[in-house]
């Protein structure tokens, strides 16, 4: 068989660019490993944060455009995509005015509140410090995503074929020939997009900055009133108060309707060999994120804990890796705070794949 492209890894990135080169009149097969809807990876979920609370330029030019192709998405399949329930920031509030500062050269809505008045808004959560609210933010229906990028690139006429595992990928010339059980796919480029298996399917072939692959345990806690208002939530430590010693990270929640609200540390979960995963959350880390919840989240029962299990798959300085190296296209390193720029990572893909470029910051050879 001979296509255009060959997405290798089916999650989000991975079906946003099978999107993005489908809806521009390319052939495309998507191949996934796994089942459709499975759990093994870091795409899963019902829900995500829709965060624009940043300050650096590449990435507010990343998540604007990734706001507006989740509309143009919501558009093609019908389906709802975006709850901008708002987000709210809060703890280091020197890092809270950059992003202020950042939003306000862009003409980006955000403001800041007192504590006190953030208190009486969301009972459901406490604050010690001014709070930097984004009101074009909320969460990201993660689940429901998949499913309508795969709809929106099926009609434009991309495959996709699950549990179907790459064993292969060579270079042959200005091509690229994917090995998989039945046979061999060449394609004029291949984009992996394999999250925390591409440096076990890479390999030597490109030199990418370290990728570490982590078990993170996020959980859902159950709400006491379901009467109460949700924000998204971003929550970083204090650097100058003690009583934040006992924290791991900072914290990132939302609301994921019918499980409960979510909570977890962000990018400090064991290392992991993504096939020789336990699942288990490690307690030391799940009694501290117990603490906090009680602590910061009096609306939620802090004893009611569920953890999930996902993997992170992260560089050094979290920033993304969007590169071609000859007819391969890798996007990596997305954990922990990609989901929401997923469409505008698939439409980089595709420039890509398509002989274009990347921002700088995000090239493996930067």
């Amino acid at each position: 068989m001979e296509v255009d492209v060959v997405v290798v890894g089916g999650g989000a990135m991975g079906s946003a660019a099978a999107w993005q080169l489908a809806r521009r009149g390319r052939s495309v097969v998507l191949l996934e490993q796994f089942e459709q809807g499975h759990h093994i990876g870091a795409s899963h979920g019902a829900t995500r944060n829709f965060n624009m609370a940043y300050a650096e330029a590449d990435y507010l030019d990343l998540v604007t455009e990734a706001k507006d192709l989740w509309g143009e998405l919501e558009g093609e399949t019908g389906t709802q995509l975006l709850d901008l329930v708002g987000l709210v920031n809060h703890g280091n509030v020197r890092r809270l005015r950059e992003v202020r500062s950042s939003h306000a050269a862009r003409g980006i809505e955000s403001h800041f509140i007192p504590a006190a008045e953030a208190a009486e808004r969301w009972r459901g959560m406490n604050f010690r410090s001014d709070v930097l609210v984004v009101p074009g933010s909320g969460r990201v229906r993660a689940a429901d995503a998949l499913l309508a990028l795969r709809q929106a690139a099926e009609a434009h006429g991309a495959r996709f074929d699950y549990s179907t595992p790459v064993r292969d990928i060579r270079v042959d010339g200005d091509r690229a020939v994917v090995v998989i059980d039945s046979g061999e796919i060449t394609a004029r480029r291949v984009v992996v997009t394999a999250g925390a298996w591409t440096g076990k399917l890479l390999g030597n072939r490109v030199t990418l900055p370290e990728l570490v692959v982590t078990q993170e345990q996020p959980a859902h806690f159950t709400p006491l009133d379901d009467s109460l208002a949700w924000p998204s939530f971003n929550h970083n430590p204090d650097p100058d108060d003690p009583r934040d010693a006992y924290w791991y990270s900072p914290v990132y929640g939302m609301l994921t309707p019918g499980e409960g609200v979510k909570a977890g540390w962000h990018g400090v979960g064991p290392v992991t060999d993504p096939d020789a995963r336990s699942f288990t959350p490690e307690p030391v880390q799940l009694e501290a994120l117990v603490r906090y919840v009680r602590e910061w989240l009096p609306g939620v029962d802090a004893e009611s804990a569920v953890p999930i299990s996902c993997t992170y798959t992260s560089t050094a300085n979290e920033d993304f890796v969007l590169d071609r190296f000859g007819p391969v296209v890798v996007g990596a390193g997305f954990s922990g705070h990609g989901f929401k720029f997923t469409p505008a990572i698939g439409r980089v893909l595709a420039d890509l794949s398509d002989g274009g470029g990347a921002p700088a910051r995000f090239t493996a050879r930067r």
